[in-house]
C-alpha cells in the first residue's frame, strides 16, 4: 500500500482529496496547521499531524515518523484581495514554506510531489480557453508565488531530480456527495457558497460586479470544476508524476456565468437570491476557462460532473446540513 502525504490536507480541497485517496486503497498521513484547516474535515482512516511549513523541525518530525512515496501539496494562502494587501505574508507562508517542505523531503530521498498551483499564474488571458502554453503573467502576489513556486519545482527538477505535476486548477466548487465534507472559508470569497449563503438568509445579498461584460448575459462567465474531479486528478497525478514532470491544467472547459450560478442556486434551493448589480471590479477578466486537453493525454483525467446544476446541488447539501 503506497503511503502519500497530504499537506494542507483538512482544508477545503485537501480534505476531499484525503478522501478519494483512502478510497482508493492510499495510506494517508495529513499535515495541517489548522490555521485555515479544519480537524473535522480528515476523515478518521487518515493519520492527523499537527505542524507547520513554516517550523521545519516539526516537519522532520512527520517524516521520521513515516516513509512516504509521493507529497501532495496543498498548503497556502489563497484570497487574492489579501495578498494585495499583505505580500510579506503569501510569499513567507507560500513559497517559503514549500522550500521548507522540498527540504526535508530531499533530507529523506521523498523526490516525488504533486502540487496545487492555479490559473491565476497567466494573469489576464491573451486568448480562451486557456491552455499551458499561455503566457504566465499574474496580476496579484498570489497567483506571483504560485508561479515562483512552479519556477522553484523546474530548478529542483534539474538540480536535484525532483519528480513534479503541477495542477493549474480553475474554479473549484462544490462538496462531497455524501454531505460530510465542503467548503468552509473565513472569510467566504468562493461565489458558490456565497450566493447560497444569500439564499439562506446569512447574506442581505449577492453582489454582481459588472453587468456589462461582452458576454451573452453580461456577466462575467468562469470554469467550475467539482471538488471531487480535483481529488480525482491529485490521485493520478501522483501515478503519473515519476514518469511526467510538468504543469496540468484542470478544468471543465465549461465556461459558466455569475447569472448561471444564480440560477442554479435557485432552482436547486427553491428560493429566489437578493441580487444587487455593482461596478466592474478592476482585474476582473471578462472570460476564463480552461483547455483541459493535456490533463486528459497525460493524466487520462476526465471531469465527471460537468453540470452546473450537479455541482451547486451537492453545494446546496452541504450548505443546509454543514457540520462545521
Amino acid at each position: 500500500m503506497a503511503k502519500v502525504l497530504i499537506v494542507g490536507g483538512a482544508g477545503y480541497i485537501g480534505s476531499h482529496t484525503v478522501k478519494h485517496f483512502l478510497q482508493h486503497g492510499y495510506e494517508c498521513v495529513v499535515v495541517d496547521n489548522l490555521v485555515c484547516g479544519h480537524r473535522e474535515a480528515v476523515p478518521q482512516e487518515a493519520i492527523f499531524e499537527l505542524a507547520d511549513l513554516q517550523n521545519v523541525e516539526s516537519l522532520r518530525k512527520v517524516f521520521a515518523k513515516h516513509q512516504f512515496d509521493a507529497v501532495v501539496h496543498f498548503a497556502a494562502y489563497s484570497l487574492v484581495g489579501e495578498s494585495v494587501g499583505k505580500p510579506q505574508k503569501y510569499y513567507y507562508n507560500n513559497v517559503v514554506g514549500t522550500l521548507n517542505l522540498l527540504d526535508v523531503m530531499m533530507e529523506n530521498r521523498v523526490n516525488k510531489i504533486v502540487f496545487s498551483s492555479t490559473c491565476a499564474t497567466y494573469g489576464n488571458p491573451q486568448y480562451v480557453p486557456l491552455d499551458e502554453k499561455h503566457q504566465q503573467c499574474p496580476i496579484n502576489p498570489y497567483g506571483q508565488t504560485k508561479l515562483v513556486i512552479e519556477n522553484i519545482f523546474k530548478d529542483y527538477a534539474n538540480a536535484y531530480g525532483l519528480k513534479y505535476i503541477a495542477l493549474r486548477y480553475f474554479n473549484a466548487a462544490g462538496a462531497s456527495f455524501e454531505g460530510e465534507i465542503g467548503e468552509s472559508h473565513n472569510p467566504e470569497s468562493h461565489l458558490i457558497p456565497l450566493v447560497l449563503k444569500a439564499i439562506k438568509g446569512e447574506r442581505e445579498n449577492i453582489k454582481v460586479f459588472g453587468s456589462d461584460y461582452d458576454t451573452p448575459d453580461g456577466t462575467c462567465l468562469r470554469d467550475y470544476i467539482h471538488v471531487d474531479d480535483l481529488a480525482a486528478a491529485h490521485r493520478l497525478a501522483v501515478e503519473k508524476v515519476g514518469e511526467y514532470s510538468g504543469f496540468v491544467n484542470l478544468g471543465t472547459g465549461i465556461p459558466t456565468s455569475v447569472l448561471d450560478i444564480i440560477k442554479a442556486a435557485e432552482k436547486v434551493s427553491g428560493k429566489k437570491c437578493p441580487v444587487v448589480y455593482a461596478e466592474r471590479r478592476a482585474g476582473d477578466p471578462s472570460v476564463l476557462y480552461a483547455d483541459n486537453k493535456k490533463a486528459k493525454d497525460v493524466l487520462g483525467w476526465e471531469p465527471k460532473y460537468k453540470n452546473i446544476e450537479q455541482i451547486v446541488s451537492s453545494a446546496w447539501n452541504w450548505e443546509v446540513n454543514r457540520l462545521f
